[in-house]
């Protein structure tokens, strides 16, 4: 009861407001972050395995995966700590709008039909 409540309460100050982010703010934010040193070229190529293609999710996916990384609970939140050193400094609408930018890129994800 308490994790599905703290979950809740992590996603439901910022449901609302996921769609908004500026692109152009955020690109700024995933360069200056250095984010394809993981996940590659175009944030669709990563070094490793482990690390994920980015490019072209969705964006509130996006947004509430960054988000799940500044919690500071292993239950509850994403629990890696080079995401979670990474995205410490930076408020809601900065990870709204890295969310944005990464969203507005070309990817290669499929849907399986």
């Amino acid at each position: 009861m308490l994790k599905s409540t703290l979950i809740l309460a992590l996603f439901s100050t910022s449901v609302g407001f996921a769609h908004a982010g500026d692109i152009a703010k955020g690109k700024e934010l995933v360069e200056k972050n250095n984010c394809s040193a993981c996940h590659g070229a175009g944030l669709k190529a990563p070094v490793a395995p482990a690390y994920p293609k980015i490019a072209g999710q969705y964006q509130d996916y996006l947004y509430f995966s960054l988000k799940s990384y500044t919690v500071n609970n292993a239950n509850v939140g994403r629990n890696n700590a080079i995401m979670q050193s990474q995205v410490k400094p930076y408020s809601d609408k900065d990870l709204r709008d890295m969310a944005a930018y990464i969203a507005s890129l070309p990817g290669d994800l499929v849907v399986k039909k």
